[in-house]
């Protein structure tokens, strides 16, 4: 199972060449991540008010082609590993052409760290969301 989540690069996001700066990429794979807790019945936001927060602990990013203004973006997300502390997502941009094909931009991963919302120590998804986990845990995409 992936998420799909579609971005028009905006004006804001390039360079005077009309190239997207490669900061706004980490930010496209957020909503893309966003979008795949989505498909999970819950939002970052209600995990939150439970008390859990997922903060970056790393990230990659592999830049193959630019993205343009104005240019039609498909973000693909995919679980990739989770454990009770951890939960990995990849992510690839692909341009959305006019002929209907796609034209691969960049890939990357992120992993989180799933930690208590008031102490920010390390806490174990698995005993405090089991149904949540074991969704998760069965839709890792094997890489």
């Amino acid at each position: 199972m992936h998420s799909r989540s579609y971005i028009t690069v905006r004006y804001a996001e390039t360079d005077r060449m009309g190239i997207a700066h490669h900061a706004n990429y980490p930010i496209w794979y957020e909503i893309g991540r966003t979008d795949f807790i989505k498909l999970f019945g819950i939002t970052c936001s209600e995990l939150e008010s439970k008390g859990i927060m997922m903060p970056v602990v790393n990230l990659t990013s592999r830049y193959i082609k630019p993205a343009g203004y104005e240019d039609r973006l498909v973000v693909r997300t995919w679980c990739i590993h989770a454990s009770a502390a951890r939960i990995e997502f990849s992510y690839s941009v692909k341009k959305l052409n006019s002929d209907g094909s796609e034209t691969e931009l960049a890939y990357g991963s992120t992993e989180h760290g799933f930690v208590d919302s008031e102490t920010f120590r390390p806490c174990n998804i698995r005993k405090r969301m089991p149904e949540l986990f074991e969704k998760l845990n069965g839709n890792v995409k094997e890489i």
